[in-house]
């Protein structure tokens, strides 16, 4: 079986002088070609699998906002123009078109790229660049159709405050949050969801945090979360805004950390969840950082060394967390 990916654009979903636009896919097509990877083609979600996450009114007000042109929805700022409800669906869809490959057996693992990003979308709001939740939706639709147990794994430098609210109260659905604290969205402290402790995880680190601190996580916090809730398929947000020189986040990964993490988080599907695992581009706003990332992701899907190590490693110092991992594991009763 091979490792899959489905890549979605989405060029006519773009506002003037946005961090969030087409020119952060621009670096990706010669990548893609020796990714090792085979392209699928996204099939466009159903307005009947995004309600599995979303309000039927908010997918309503989406599709009429969009059709009076572009404008700005939410604070953060997101945008959309006359074509984001039809990107938003496809993204989406390229997301569940991914998972499904997997969770069939028709594929070893795969990769949505795909935009506008999902995590912060909540059942009732679009927010944070994001207007539908990709990830949420893929994964619901896994529970939908046979799996029992599910988890989500998001190291974007912001907290997937959607992906945590469309899970809060489905015992089916794990998550877990790497995220730098004190940024937007402003959620996602350790004692969140306190009825949820070992299901529903955040990780809010010290700007700077990078490659040992990731790698410390995966050990003390991705392991035995993974262990003890035992999805049967895995679903990763990976934010390319973790890379230290991103433009409005502040932590501290290099290429080789992220291919380190996603080295780790295959190998822990290959242990817990018959291999199941697929990603989902979330943020990253530097074209260079989000090509050598994907990269480094497509190596780990498919088993290979770093293939571009971007030798980019962070100028500064990373601060220690050790008694921030060890709350973690307090709070949730992580005890190996």
């Amino acid at each position: 079986m091979n490792t899959v990916y489905t890549i979605v654009p989405s060029p006519n979903h773009e506002y003037p002088d946005h961090p969030e636009r087409p020119g952060r896919l621009d670096l990706l097509n010669p990548l893609l070609k020796s990714s090792g990877a085979e392209h699928i083609e996204p099939i466009r979600a159903k307005v009947e699998e995004v309600t599995r996450v979303h309000q039927a009114k908010l997918i309503r007000d989406i599709e009429d906002v969009c059709k009076q042109g572009m404008g700005i929805i939410d604070y953060a700022p997101t945008y959309v123009t006359e074509t984001s409800f039809e990107d938003a669906l496809l993204a989406a869809g390229g997301a569940l078109t991914c998972s499904r490959a997997v969770m069939n057996g028709d594929a070893k693992n795969g990769f949505a790229i795909v935009r506008p990003p999902g995590h912060h979308a909540e059942p009732h709001r679009a927010m944070g660049f994001c207007i539908f939740n990709n990830i949420a939706i893929a994964a619901q639709d896994a529970l939908a159709n046979g799996m029992e147990r599910v988890m989500v794994i998001d190291y974007d430098a912001h907290h997937g405050n959607g992906t945590q609210a469309a899970f809060m109260d489905d015992e089916r659905a794990g998550f877990i949050s790497t995220h730098q604290w004190g940024i937007y969205p402003g959620t996602g402290w350790i004692e969140d969801a306190p009825h949820a402790r070992g299901r529903l995880v955040n990780v809010p680190m010290h700007a700077y945090a990078g490659d040992e601190t990731f790698a410390r996580i995966a050990d003390d916090i991705f392991k035995p979360v993974v262990q003890k809730f035992r999805p049967q398929m895995l679903f990763v947000s990976v934010g390319f805004d973790a890379h230290w020189n991103d433009p409005i986040a502040t932590l501290g990964l290099s290429t080789r950390g992220y291919y380190n993490a996603a080295k780790r988080l295959v190998e822990l599907a290959g242990e817990f969840c018959n291999g199941k695992i697929v990603f989902v581009l979330e943020g990253g706003y530097d074209p260079r950082n989000v090509a050598h990332g994907v990269a480094a992701v497509f190596d780990a899907l498919t088993s290979r060394r770093l293939g571009n190590d971007a030798n980019d490693s962070p100028p500064y110092p990373e601060p220690d967390h050790e008694s921030r991992i060890a709350e973690i594991r307090k709070w949730h009763g992580i005890t190996q």
